[in-house]
């Protein structure tokens, strides 16, 4: 080994040197702080390792071996496949934020983007891919432009996704109804003033049809024990089977207040702030032979639950609804001036100004009726550097497979 020319082996004993060299640093000074390499560190560095590299293969391309070897295949594939596996594992363990203190963690695969053997191993794979690049360059010819196209993608997306993370923004904000808010919360849970606010004006639910299942009058449990069974009440009510009960709903109200007797509880419509979800329901056993009726509801924080004991074991109730979607109306206002208007709903983010603005959460305690908003707030100027890399890649698969073709229609 170490004989020239260099194969596999001297390139995985490299990348395995790298890994245990990482190891060591940090056992000893502890993970990276990615905090130092936000912008302009992370341009500057980015940009000044390719210009030393490219001095590098220049000066030294023809009288050192190392500089010429690591533009060869064997250096590419054990340090991709190294790399590789290391991405592997990041997805096999659970990632930590980079501002929490592990304790225990000595290889740092919890925390893998701030972990010594990980950046070590990137770095030589950069290193590589570089190398490459500034070869295939210094003896640029036009049926090279594929190669270049991908090359240059791969390393365009490889650094703006890693190099970026630093800069990467996630924030939480907490808006209320008529309230303008420009104030949000980072991971660390410090208030972060922003260059946009956020006014709520509503929020809107849409929640699944209710349900109906029987508990365990002594412990609670959903029926039957380990496999509960429901009863979907779908659009026109209807007639369904629970255990040895045949339940029959004979009407439904959406919204609902209730109003007690002295010995009764009955609900009414009430379309108006607080209103609940009611179900008019009545239960025949099939082999005893007898009937329950009554209102059963799944109540709110302004009305109580309500449920229908059927015998001295089961109780027949009204779980919370379920959200299928829920969205908010707001307006977001800029420094620049500029008003817009949108809809922000789970999955359908609104972007502006290099913004992407998610529904997160509610105020669940109060469910449809809530007047909180909780909203992401994710920002990666990197990102345009990782698209634009992505798309070098397919133009230059393309390109690849078009002249591919084409030498095979000038051979026939």
């Amino acid at each position: 080994m170490w004989k020239q020319p260099w194969g596999f082996k001297e390139g995985y004993s490299i990348c395995i040197g790298l890994f245990i060299t990482g190891t060591l640093l940090q056992m000893s000074i502890g993970k990276i702080n990615l905090d130092a390499l936000a912008y302009p560190a992370n341009l500057i560095s980015g940009i000044g390792y390719f210009l030393l590299l490219t001095v590098l293969y220049l000066k030294y391309k023809k009288s050192s071996y190392i500089v010429s070897w690591l533009s060869s295949y064997q250096a590419a594939i054990s340090s991709m496949s190294s790399m590789v596996l290391m991405i592997v594992l990041m997805g096999f363990i659970r990632q930590t934020p980079g501002y929490i203190s592990m304790e225990g963690n000595f290889i740092g695969f919890s925390q893998m983007l701030s972990a010594w053997p990980f950046a070590l191993l990137f770095l030589w794979m950069i290193t590589i891919l570089s190398m490459t690049i500034i070869r295939r360059l210094n003896h640029f010819k036009w049926r090279d432009t594929s190669f270049m196209l991908n090359h240059i993608g791969l390393l365009l997306a490889l650094v703006g996704s890693i190099l970026g993370s630093a800069d990467i923004q996630k924030l939480e904000m907490t808006t209320m109804a008529g309230r303008p808010e420009w104030r949000a919360l980072n991971e660390r849970k410090e208030v972060v003033e922003l260059p946009l606010a956020i006014e709520l004006h509503k929020f809107s639910i849409k929640e699944y049809p209710p349900k109906l299942m029987l508990i365990d009058n002594e412990t609670g449990a959903s029926l039957p024990q380990g496999k509960p069974a429901t009863f979907l009440v779908e659009p026109g009510l209807g007639t369904g089977q629970l255990l040895d009960w045949t339940i029959s709903v004979k009407k439904y109200l959406q919204y609902a207040a209730s109003v007690a007797s002295e010995d009764t509880l009955r609900y009414v419509e009430f379309h108006s702030f607080g209103a609940t979800n009611a179900l008019y329901v009545k239960a025949i056993n099939r082999k005893k032979g007898i009937s329950r009726e009554g209102w059963v509801s799944c109540g709110n924080f302004m009305f109580p639950y309500n449920a229908i004991k059927l015998d001295d074991k089961v109780s027949l109730i009204m779980p919370e609804l379920e959200p299928q979607r829920f969205y908010s109306s707001v307006t977001v206002y800029l420094e620049s001036m500029k008003v817009n208007d949108a809809i922000i709903e789970v999955n359908k983010p609104f972007e502006i100004d290099g913004w992407k603005i998610y529904q997160l959460s509610y105020d669940e305690s109060k469910g449809r009726w809530s007047e909180v908003s909780v909203f992401q707030l994710v920002k990666d100027p990197w990102l345009p550097i990782v698209y634009t890399g992505i798309l070098m890649m397919v133009i230059g698969a393309i390109c690849m497979f078009t002249m591919a073709k084409k030498t095979k229609e000038d051979k026939v």
